[in-house]
C-alpha cells in the first residue's frame, strides 16, 4: 500500500506568516516612532499615550483595509484565470492535454512520459492540473482576503501594544528611552520568530528587523525634537 504524503513544508506557512510578521513589525515600528516623535516634542505622558493609541487603531485599520484590497485583487485575478482555463478545457480538451504535456517536456520529461502524465492528471482533475502547472495556483498560494486581513490587523495591534505598555510603565522623563528599548527587544523577538517559523537564518533576519526599526525610531525622534524646539 502506498504511503500517504504527510510532510509539512514551510511554504504552507507563507501566506499567514507574511501578513502576521509584516503586521507586527509595522505595529512596533510605526507606533513606537510616532510616540517617540511626540515624546521628544511634547514630553506630556497624556499626549504620548494618545498618540500611541491613535497610531494603534489607525494602523490596524489601515493594514486591514490595505491587505483586504490587495489580496482580494489577487483572488479576483486567480478566479478570472481559472474561469478562462475552465472555458478552454471545455472548448478544446485535447489541445489542453497537449499544452499540459508540453509544460512537462519543458520541465525535463521526455515526450512520451509527459503525454502519459498529462493524460492521467487530466482524467483525475483537469482544472486542478492546469491551475497548478500552467497558472501556478495551488492550495498554498491561493489568496485568502479574510485570513490576510485578520492576520494583519491583529498582528499590527499586538506589535503596537509593546511601545504603548512601555510608555505606561516608564518613569517620568525616560519615556523615549523606555519606548526605544522595549521596541528594540520586541523587534528582535519578532525577527527571530519570523526566521524560525520560515526556516530562515536567525541572526540575519533579526538584524534586518532591528536595524530598520532602530533607524525609523531614531529619525522620527530627531524630527520630533526639532519640531519641539521650533514650536
Amino acid at each position: 500500500m502506498a504511503k500517504r504524503h504527510t510532510e509539512h513544508h514551510l511554504l504552507g506557512r507563507i501566506n499567514w506568516l507574511r501578513a502576521a510578521v509584516l503586521g507586527a513589525n509595522d505595529g512596533v515600528i510605526s507606533t513606537a516612532s510616532l510616540m517617540m516623535g511626540v515624546a521628544t516634542a511634547a514630553r506630556s505622558p497624556r499626549e504620548i499615550l494618545v498618540s500611541g493609541l491613535a497610531g494603534l487603531f489607525a494602523g490596524a485599520l489601515s493594514m486591514a483595509v490595505g491587505e483586504y484590497v490587495s489580496v482580494s485583487s489577487q483572488a479576483d485575478s486567480e478566479h478570472a484565470a481559472l474561469a478562462e482555463e475552465r472555458a478552454e478545457l471545455k472548448a478544446d480538451p485535447e489541445a489542453e492535454v497537449r499544452e499540459l504535456a508540453q509544460i512537462y517536456v519543458e520541465r525535463g520529461l521526455d515526450q512520451s512520459l509527459a503525454q502519459q502524465v498529462a493524460q492521467q492528471l487530466t482524467r483525475k482533475n483537469a482544472l486542478e492540473a492546469h491551475a497548478r502547472d500552467e497558472l501556478g495556483i495551488t492550495e498554498i498560494s491561493t489568496a485568502n482576503p479574510l485570513q490576510a486581513t485578520l492576520a494583519s490587523a491583529s498582528s499590527f495591534s499586538a506589535g503596537a501594544i509593546i511601545p504603548i505598555l512601555a510608555a505606561l510603565v516608564s518613569p517620568a522623563g525616560t519615556t523615549p528611552f523606555v519606548i526605544f528599548g522595549a521596541s528594540f527587544v520586541g523587534l528582535a523577538g519578532l525577527g527571530a520568530l519570523g526566521a524560525y517559523a520560515g526556516g530562515g537564518k536567525l541572526g540575519l533576519a533579526t538584524l534586518r528587523v532591528v536595524l530598520g526599526g532602530a533607524v525609523a525610531m531614531a529619525v522620527t525622534a530627531g524630527i520630533g525634537a526639532m519640531i519641539g524646539r521650533a514650536v
